[in-house]
């Protein structure tokens, strides 16, 4: 596992973390389908075993299960751990709900720290609020004012768009960023990467699979089980995001032998990692197998020239993908 430098918090991170959406389970729908918590937990401790250190989660997973699954796990490893969590999906309230008031962020951070078992997150994050929040100031004091007082050691905006990075960038000037940056949606990297990097922000990638779709096991119409938000994709969606993994065949090296033994998956993460703003792309992942694939990804060869310029041919027609869900 090779590991990076989290912009300028001083904080060490892999370079591959762990994606905790999944393991939240899907009990209240808008997941990645049913898990098993003994799988789950093999996994994050399997994850650990081979390098791995950082972990991303948010309460809203599982209202609450995947910071519990991972408190549980990685009791008695926390300092060698590197824990972020999100705050602002207010689901005390019920699904849908938002709110990035300090009160709020207060009550949030204090119920994560009961489930994470821990006194102090590592990388607090605000989870994708409105482009008009990240346009006041004040939405970002609250973070600043848990940093001094130890509670966190550094802070962070996932968002969903460039404007709305730039946006946070510009006015909060947070310690990371946490956006989807994948071969599907490369876009981040044209603009506000090279503005994170300037300003020495981390950028964490995530969906580094598109959604699973950059591992090619998916046909033309796969099925997905209740609970999977997938599910409710349109048709043409989904199809469109197979048939676009397949143009990446020459990408999938898994025939070879030796260290140039590479799967289209663990491609599409070296390509996640390859822009130099990036400090960790994480991975959703549910199985001991998932963890081992993905992770061998950070000792596979990077992109040859003649492969990065294939994907950005493919990448100037749009790969006839409809616009993102």
């Amino acid at each position: 596992m090779n590991y990076r430098d989290l912009g300028k918090t001083g904080i060490k991170v892999s370079e591959i973390g762990f994606g905790c959406w999944a393991i939240g389970g899907n009990t209240y729908g808008q997941s990645y389908g049913p898990t098993n918590d003994k799988e789950s937990t093999e996994a994050l401790n399997k994850a650990v075993d081979l390098g791995l250190n950082f972990f991303d989660t948010a309460d809203v997973y599982g209202r609450g299960h995947s910071e519990e699954l991972l408190g549980k796990a990685l009791k008695g490893k926390r300092d060698r751990l590197v824990i972020a969590t999100k705050v602002g999906a207010d689901f005390y309230q019920g699904a849908g709900f938002q709110t990035f008031t300090e009160e709020y962020i207060r009550f949030a951070l204090e119920k994560s720290l009961l489930r994470l078992k821990t006194d102090y997150i590592d990388v607090y994050q605000l989870h994708n609020p409105p482009l008009r929040l990240l346009n006041r100031e004040d939405l970002y004091e609250p973070l600043r004012q848990l940093k001094e007082e130890g509670k966190i050691r550094a802070w962070g905006v996932s968002v969903f768009t460039p404007v709305e990075g730039m946006t946070a960038l510009n006015v909060g000037k947070p310690d990371c960023l946490q956006v989807t940056y994948n071969i599907f949606s490369f876009r981040p990297e044209q603009q506000l990467f090279h503005r994170a990097f300037e300003l020495g922000c981390a950028i964490i990638a995530r969906e580094p699979l598109a959604n699973g779709f950059l591992t090619g096991k998916y046909e033309s119409h796969p099925q997905f089980g209740p609970g999977d938000f997938r599910r409710n994709w349109p048709v043409e969606h989904i199809q469109a995001r197979s048939d676009a993994a397949r143009k990446l065949a020459f990408l999938d090296h898994s025939k070879l032998t030796g260290r140039q033994q590479r799967t289209l998956g663990q491609a599409a993460i070296k390509y996640a990692l390859s822009d130099r703003a990036v400090s960790t792309a994480i991975v959703g992942m549910k199985t001991v197998e998932q963890v081992e694939e993905n992770l061998a990804a950070s000792g596979k060869p990077s992109l040859t020239l003649s492969e990065i310029q294939l994907i950005g041919k493919l990448q100037s027609s749009g790969f006839q993908l409809p616009d993102p869900i």
